[in-house]
């Protein structure tokens, strides 16, 4: 099981782990960020930012990723990646790689993930989206506050079930990025069969790769008067923050 099979030449055949909730045709959001993040991967560097576009639906097809530079650089690189599907961009992306130093002494400062997500420990039972959808199967979700079917703001630890590319080991910066675009489904505050929340963008801001197999995302919506909205979602392990991720947010009633 993965969400992604390699066919070589940089084309990939999703597979029902990446189905979106809103059509089965199509995929979720969470699934093609991480694939580009995971492409735009410099040696030596880590990912500290990726701001990833959605260029309508993006189909449950076989795509092509196409990866450039942008600005190469020894302390800081600048790349960008296409997800081209029916020789469409479906996906584009931009990841900015900052090469790791020595620790400075304000780390000793971090919060500890109690004081950040009143989380510890992790719950003992699961819980389940209602449907069947794959990206949703793809995923172990313990809600430590609201729930996976309710309105307003929810925090999830979360364990993802299966390798981003098959034959491929996840890890942690493909944890973070997998659950990343869920922050809006999470914390919808307004109900999903009579209003539409669409994020046509995401950028995940990243401390350090996820240790370990779980992610706890703390996810919250706020809606202007005026059809607008904001998905935030502030992200840990089980040792401290990891990063945050954005998603601005276009509402109308369906």
């Amino acid at each position: 099981m993965s969400f992604y099979r390699p066919l070589g030449d940089d084309r990939y055949e999703p597979t029902e782990f990446t189905e979106s909730p809103w059509d089965s045709a199509m995929q979720h959001g969470g699934p093609p960020a991480a694939l580009l993040g995971h492409m735009m991967r410099l040696d030596g560097m880590r990912l500290a930012r990726i701001s990833v576009d959605f260029l309508g639906p993006i189909p449950r097809r076989v795509s092509r990723v196409e990866v450039s530079p942008i600005k190469p650089g020894r302390l800081t690189a600048l790349n960008e990646a296409q997800m081209v599907i029916d020789g469409r961009v479906a996906v584009s992306a931009r990841a900015w790689h900052i090469t790791p130093g020595p620790p400075p002494p304000a780390a000793a400062l971090e919060p500890t993930p109690a004081q950040q997500t009143h989380a510890e420990p992790l719950p003992e039972t699961a819980d389940t989206f209602s449907g069947s959808w794959g990206y949703g199967r793809s995923i172990e979700w313990r809600c430590t506050r609201g729930g996976l079917d309710e309105l307003g703001e929810t925090h999830v630890w979360s364990r993802v079930r299966m390798p981003l590319i098959d034959g491929v080991e996840l890890d942690g910066q493909d944890r973070a990025l997998i659950v990343a675009d869920s922050a809006n489904g999470l914390s919808a505050v307004l109900p999903f069969d009579k209003w539409l929340s669409i994020p046509p963008t995401m950028t995940a801001t990243l401390l350090r790769p996820a240790e370990g197999e779980w992610v706890h995302l703390a996810a919250r919506t706020t809606i202007s008067q005026d059809g607008l909205g904001l998905a935030e979602g502030d992200m840990f392990d089980q040792a401290g923050k990891i990063g945050q991720v954005a998603q601005p947010l276009l509402v109308r009633q369906r």
